[in-house]
């Protein structure tokens, strides 16, 4: 993976566009079918490709020990996701291999599944092992109707899962290790928005509209397009500092690393629908998944380190900063991709156009067509 840049690197350049009222800018100008955000066929596709790429499905933190377990439908596919006995986490198909009932529902921890139905009881490395009545099954093969498995990698405090024969090599080469062991998960939303995926993650990835969009929210703390950007692989990072960040000038460059936590938001695009924002006192893990070209269903995680400069979680101020994300700039945002999507009605834009301010967009959708068309490529 492409090395990001370090804390006094990433201060130095922050200060050098504060200097130089500039922000980093890309050299492409990607222009992107409207089409693409309300497509039935396009929107086909696209999940077709995010079966087939590891997508984030959880924090480790989510499943704290064994038998810990998620259940989600995910691009379409109902999916359990469980840490086994040896401590490694494994993910399947959420259907009983007897009558495809689903196994569990929601999250909790268990030594077993047992289907509602019949009660097949399945392992938590997904062996069959319970047939009530097995007698009535001549020749079942126990070792055949284990739970379908799907690909899982943990790396960095994250689950991926790969649903399908993945379009790559299906490691995880340039996904940088983001969230520490000693991060804990101190609550979980979801809910829907009436907008398209790529709407709804497109407004994370830029700060040329933190004036304009979040005049009353963040702008006041922070800077109007000043940003620092890095991309690496199909993923990228976007850099918002706080205006508070000019008081590391008084200090001397090697307490900056110490010093630079609560002066800006890291947020670390990873390819293709998930983000992790890093705020003042807390994590925010987003999972967007698509449920309809015009629809998506939020999944967000808000974590925090266990012990911060040497004293115990603060709870209370961990929830205070992500009530402000949420109340003000995440609203914000929601209500931005939901009235883009309501205007493609109007038939005013045959596509939309990312220019320089926008680099991370622009590279996000180029990895995605890429992958689109990689998909069409394949035989049959």
């Amino acid at each position: 993976m492409t090395a990001l840049l370090d804390d006094i690197d990433l201060v130095d350049r922050i200060l050098s566009h504060v200097d130089g009222k500039s922000t980093d800018k890309g050299t492409l100008v990607w222009r992107e079918p409207a089409t693409n955000y309300a497509s039935p066929e396009r929107f086909t596709a696209e999940l077709e490709v995010l079966r087939r790429v590891p997508m984030a499905f959880c924090p480790s933190a989510a499943l704290p020990e064994p038998g810990s377990y998620i259940t989600r439908t995910s691009v379409g596919t109902p999916l359990l996701v469980v840490r086994g006995t040896d401590g490694i986490v494994r993910g399947f198909r959420n259907a009983c291999r007897h009558r495809g009932m689903r196994l569990a529902d929601g999250e909790g921890c268990l030594r077993a599944f047992a289907c509602p139905y019949h009660a097949w009881t399945y392992g938590l490395d997904g062996t069959l092992r319970h047939v009530p009545g097995e007698e009535g099954f001549p020749g079942l093969d126990k070792d055949a109707h284990g739970l379908v498995p799907v690909e899982v990698h943990e790396k960095g405090g994250l689950v991926f899962v790969t649903q399908q024969e993945p379009l790559s090599d299906g490691a995880l080469p340039d996904v940088p290790d983001l969230l520490p062991p000693d991060w804990v998960l101190f609550n979980k939303l979801e809910f829907d928005d009436e907008a398209n995926w790529k709407l709804i993650g497109e407004t994370s990835m830029e700060g040329y509209h933190i004036k304009a969009l979040h005049n009353q929210s963040f702008f006041p703390y922070g800077y109007d397009n000043l940003n620092v950007v890095e991309l690496h692989g199909r993923n990228s990072r976007i850099v918002f500092p706080f205006r508070r960040i000019e008081k590391l000038r008084q200090l001397p460059r090697e307490q900056w690393s110490a010093a630079v936590q609560g002066r800006l938001t890291d947020v670390h695009q990873l390819f293709p629908n998930t983000h992790v924002s890093f705020l003042s006192s807390h994590a925010m893990l987003v999972i967007l998944e698509p449920v309809s070209p015009t629809r998506t269903h939020w999944v967000v995680y808000q974590l925090a380190p266990r012990i911060k400069n040497g004293k115990p979680l603060d709870i209370d101020k961990a929830r205070r900063d992500a009530g402000f994300v949420q109340d003000a700039g995440l609203t914000e945002d929601r209500a931005a991709a939901r009235a883009i999507q309501a205007g493609l009605a109007s038939g005013a834009n045959s596509h939309f156009t990312f220019g320089h301010y926008e680099q991370a967009i622009s590279h996000f959708h180029r990895h995605l067509t890429e992958h689109v068309e990689k998909l069409k490529a394949q035989p049959g």
